[in-house]
């Protein structure tokens, strides 16, 4: 038998908003088309935003972006521990990391000192220390060269001055990139120099043009570093200057099409979309001879894009009337092609350079792993005995973790019987080993961890691994892998055969289990101590809301035990020595606090650790006057899966009144909004717009992440088509929990993926949603990129249905004809999602006669930086909503 329910929307069959009239009707979805009247109500007192000026507006604005800007960014980060040598110092370590000191637009590289003792009745705040004597890190007027501007935008970077750094530990050197070159210092090392002042950085001189990139210390040979230069790989030894140029895939010509070819460099796909953004990588140890000649090796990515499409956007520089030329492949569309290579380098006793030699595989990467289209994870093992590579293919359901023995590449020649002879010189038992293997039927979703152990038998490779695959959930793994001999025979007509190189698994243990994720996306790292035979690493074993500190022994897993304190979400790092952690916490209403942790155990039990607090390099800075956190709820959808979803509450709630509510949605994968951290910087706008007086709902549906493969693989070959009911859904049950929501006053609003959504919300449930204000939204999915949308729907020949059913601009006459209800913004210059999305949306909606509004940002890119165009966005978003919601 059907309820009759009380319901907030009310919608003509005209299509003319009604606000001022609750009807009851007989429904099973409260929010369905039903327009049947069943009986007219008093009305019930709506609540309505006071109306300002556009100054008025911008005043508004002005306060909230004031006490964002105090604690955005400010946080310490990227830590480096280093213990003192001298046991007679009063500090047992020093903390390095990157920060903004107070008073400070920019990070720099800092440092704390951690002392051996403490007073336990007090809480004692390090002191941050500048590493550097009076440096400028950011560029001129924050002019960053077209490579580092793109990188910034591929990182989400939004600070200023250093963003990151490399660190040498014996020898305590320091490399980073700033105000367009690059630098070294030293500090600390394994012959204990810890400086007491600020050092003067050294500038890497260079004989080179264009910006050099992405440096790294040659762990082996630390007088030596390594860039990348104009798409070119090259070394520099910055005691002798010397510098050489490594590889010659790059003409320098200017002009995309005529120059494809690229060294020691991700691609575009490979960073928006596979988190990676570097394509070569050190060999972590050196050989030496009697002679003294060292030889270190660089593993590298090369890459041919060829045959990429080449698409054109705005120049930055919009008075010269130029376009940018960039290689873009779109779904459906080629890749480009990818193999692995090896620089072989050798020094002299003096660190001059004897040689360099340029290796490839001994037959072309497409023939060894015949299948692969993606390389999305490089490294060395921690001996340097091996190269490793992450493989996908192109659907991203098949997963190769791969072993590359450095005899297994031959220089690179032209000449025919120079090639045969290295190939004849091949050892016998130089081959690839595939250690492991994954399948699936939804996606593989890459992660950043691989432990490998060394090796104590040529027969066996252990190591630890991430598994989401098996049962659904994120989990760790020990894995023992018997390196099988193939007897391949490396001939130039070498034929590939089915499983030749794949290693049988000897063992494969879970260390972690349950309906819950091990962290090991967008960065997440684990930490093992090889003595205790434990492993430290995050998860959210007691909530799904909270990030926490976990450890558990792979020698003998049973006991998961938490380290970090429940109520809150946290972000740790854990020292080299395992006595130390930093944890970057809060929770809804709190802050973020930045604290450091010693790591106690007794003795004969190094497992029940217990974490003391031993000092705050950061307390909280407190909230605004005007700031209220939001509630979190969750409640059971029709889904099966309980879904989570937090509601600013109006601050001016009066009984009875009804507020305009304002939907805030990503809702796509790879994304967690709903969480017990807090939500000021970013999301401070959601609280500015709860005290005008609005209600603001976040909900993370199915699709978002952190909630296992099968939760977030909801969204398999039809995105756009189940995103809307979750929210719709969770829109109801906080109509039903909190009285406040004016359902016939409904705004949904989102970026990016929300911006889709928030297009995809208007045109499917115009009854619910009143407004819809989407910004930089993909509208065409056979225009997007091959890595994110093949990864989710399949190669269009496969999911026709889908990728119509889920572009909006195909769908545009469901959109209502009322004027003042679609507001649509983009950056013109916008090199991932690209203002291609909304000028074929528009031109479709014209062709359809809709009415629609725009806003473009002219210099900006997928993420607004410019804090003009960010205010200005900002204000549009509160003008669009008190005029017309």
């Amino acid at each position: 038998m059907h309820r009759v329910k009380k319901v907030k929307i009310c919608e003509t069959k005209e299509g003319i908003w009604k606000s001022c009239v609750t009807v009851k009707m007989t429904a099973v979805d409260d929010l369905s088309d039903s327009t049947e009247v069943v009986e007219m109500e008093d009305v019930p007192s709506q609540f309505f935003v006071e109306k300002h000026s556009w100054e008025g507006l911008r005043d508004i604005i002005h306060c909230s972006r004031k006490y964002s800007g105090m604690i955005a960014n400010k946080a310490p980060h990227d830590f480096q521990f280093v213990q003192k040598k001298d046991d007679n110092a009063p500090h047992s370590h020093r903390l390095y990391y990157l920060g903004m000191p107070y008073g400070s637009r920019e990070n720099s590289l800092l440092y704390s000192e951690i002392p051996k003792k403490i007073r336990k009745e007090a809480l004692l705040v390090l002191s941050w220390k500048q590493m550097l004597d009076h440096f400028q890190a950011t560029p001129h007027q924050g002019a960053y060269s077209r490579e580092e501007e793109l990188l910034r935008e591929r990182k989400r970077l939004g600070a200023f001055g250093i963003t990151s750094y490399d660190y040498h530990t014996q020898t305590g050197l320091f490399l980073f990139q700033a105000s367009n070159s690059l630098f070294y210092c030293r500090d600390g090392g394994n012959n204990g120099l810890i400086q007491s002042a600020p050092v003067k950085p050294v500038e890497i001189k260079t004989q080179s043009s264009g910006t050099r990139m992405d440096p790294k210390i040659c762990p082996g040979n630390p007088d030596f570093i390594a860039f990348i230069n104009n798409n070119d790989l090259w070394i520099a030894n910055i005691k002798t200057g010397e510098e050489k140029r490594l590889t010659y895939c790059h003409k320098g010509v200017d002009n995309v099409k005529e120059d494809p070819k690229s060294a020691g460099v991700a691609t575009f796909v490979i960073q928006e979309e596979f988190d990676r953004f570097t394509g070569y990588w050190w060999n972590p140890s050196a050989e030496e001879d009697s002679s003294g000649v060292k030889t270190v090796y660089l593993l590298y990515e090369e890459v041919d894009e060829t045959e990429v499409e080449i698409i054109h956007v705005p120049s930055p520089a919009l008075e010269e009337r130029k376009a940018d030329a960039y290689r873009y492949p779109r779904t459906g569309s080629k890749n480009p092609q990818a193999t692995l290579k090896l620089a072989e380098i050798k020094t002299d006793h003096q660190g001059r350079i004897v040689s360099m030699q340029d290796k490839e595989l001994v037959v072309p990467f497409t023939s060894l792993f015949p299948g692969t289209e993606y390389i999305a994870r490089v490294g060395w093992t921690s001996d340097g005995k091996y190269g490793w590579a992450v493989l996908l293919d192109r659907s991203q359901r098949k997963l190769q973790l791969v072993l590359l023995p450095p005899s297994l590449f031959i220089p690179v020649s032209d000449d025919p019987a120079q090639r045969q002879a290295s190939l004849e010189g091949v050892p016998a038992n130089a081959q690839p080993y595939i250690v492991y293997e994954e399948t699936t039927d939804i996606w593989i979703n890459v992660h950043d961890t691989f432990y490998s152990f060394i090796q104590t038998s040529d027969e066996e490779f252990s190591f630890i691994w991430i598994n989401e695959t098996k049962t659904g959930y994120s989990h760790l793994y020990k894995i023992t892998s018997l390196l099988q001999p193939s007897c391949a025979k490396w001939t130039e007509d070498y034929q590939h055969i089915e499983g030749q190189f794949k290693c049988t698994i000897k063992e494969e243990v879970a260390l972690t289990s349950g309906e819950w994720e091990v962290l090991a996306r967008h960065g997440s790292k684990i930490w093992v101590n090889e003595i205790t035979k434990l492993v430290y690493f995050q998860g959210t074993r007691d909530t799904p809301l909270e990030h926490h500190l976990y450890v558990v022994s792979y020698d003998s897993p049973g006991d998961v035990v938490r380290l970090t304190k429940p109520g809150f979400s946290h972000s740790c790092s854990v020292s080299q020595n395992f006595d130390f952690f930093v944890s970057h916490y809060s929770n809804v209403s709190t802050p973020p606090c930045v604290h450091v942790y010693k790591l106690t155990s007794s003795e004969g039990d190094s497992f029940h650790t217990a974490p003391e607090v031993w000092a705050s390099m950061m307390e909280s800075p407190g909230c605004p006057g005007d700031y209220n956190p939001p509630e979190i709820f969750d409640f059971p959808s029709k889904s099966g899966f309980r879904l989570y979803g937090m509601v600013y509450k109006p601050h001016n709630l009066q009984p009875g009144r009804k507020h305009p509510t304002v939907l805030f949605v990503y809702g796509g994968p790879q994304m967690q909004l709903v969480n017990n951290s807090f939500k000021g910087m970013k999301y401070l706008r959601l609280n500015t717009l709860a005290s005008l007086g609005y209600a603001v709902v976040v909900i993370d549906g199915r699709g978002s992440c952190q909630r296992g493969l099968e939760f977030e693989g909801a969204l398999k070959n039809k995105m756009g088509q189940v995103e809307i009911e979750d929210q719709v859904e969770g829109l109801q049950y906080v109509a039903d929990k909190f009285n406040f929501v004016d359902l016939s006053r409904v705004a949904i609003h989102g970026w990016s993926y929300g911006g889709f959504l928030s297009l995809m919300g208007l045109i499917q449930r115009p009854n619910v949603f009143k407004l819809a204000i989407a910004g930089a939204p993909v509208t065409v999915w056979m225009a997007y990129d091959t890595g994110y949308t093949e990864r989710y729907m399949d190669v269009p020949e496969n999911n026709q249905q889908g990728y119509e059913e889920g572009s909006v601009a195909l769908h545009v006459d469901k959109l209502p004809s009322e004027p003042n209800r679609l507001l649509i913004l983009h950056g013109f210059l916008d090199e991932n999602v690209h203002f291609f999305h909304t000028n074929f949306l528009v031109s479709q909606i014209i062709r359809a006669g809709k009415p629609y509004q725009l806003q473009v940002y002219p210099n900006e890119r997928h993420s607004i930086r410019c804090p003009e165009s960010g205010e200005h966005y900002e204000i549009m978003l509160l003008h669009f909503l008190q005029q017309y919601l």
